[in-house]
């Protein structure tokens, strides 16, 4: 699809090893200039951990909202953008949890936050489960995983506990497709 919109001009306002900050000055179709800014990162993945009808989640405290929540696992890949999402969510789902999945089975991608973010991510269903060790990076030291029972994490959505965007809408894809 072609953008109804014309860029003018790109700049980079901010970036880290992890997030760039980009301001554009673009033309709208009706001819008006305006300016939009993207958060641009790298893909990451979500996996859903399945098991005797158990799911895995993580809780770990996130500091832009000042609390702990309650999660699927999930990241990207910092040294290898282009890395397969595959090894990406084999080895997300190790290093949060110690899980080694046997079966991983790509279910489809969700965004973000399309209105201010390109960044993408890939929806994984691991079963076959092997537990070992987990291998956490430095910034998750707080992170803990626990299994739950369907109904127990499903009675969690509908109480609010678990309310994070990307596990929710995992959630909602991995029902409607009959994985869960």
């Amino acid at each position: 699809m072609t953008s109804p919109y014309e860029t003018l001009s790109s700049r980079i306002a901010y970036a880290n090893r992890w997030t760039r900050l980009r301001e554009d000055s673009i033309r709208l179709p009706d001819g008006t200039e305006s300016v939009f800014g993207v958060v641009e990162r790298s893909d990451f993945v979500i996996v859903v951990p399945l098991r005797d009808g158990h799911i895995t989640l993580v809780e770990q405290f996130r500091y832009p909202i000042q609390a702990r929540i309650w999660e699927f696992p999930m990241g990207m890949w910092d040294e290898r953008p282009d890395a397969d999402p595959a090894l990406v969510a084999a080895r997300e789902l190790r290093e949060e949890t110690g899980l080694v999945a046997g079966a991983m089975h790509h279910a489809g991608v969700v965004f973000q936050g399309p209105g201010y973010c390109s960044q993408r991510g890939h929806v994984f269903l691991a079963t076959d489960l092997s537990q070992q060790e987990t291998e956490r990076e430095i910034t998750e030291q707080d992170m803990i995983s626990r299994e739950f029972p369907l109904p127990v994490f499903e009675s969690m959505v509908r109480d609010g506990v678990v309310n994070e965007a990307m596990t929710l809408a995992t959630f909602g894809l991995l029902r409607l497709k009959g994985l869960l």
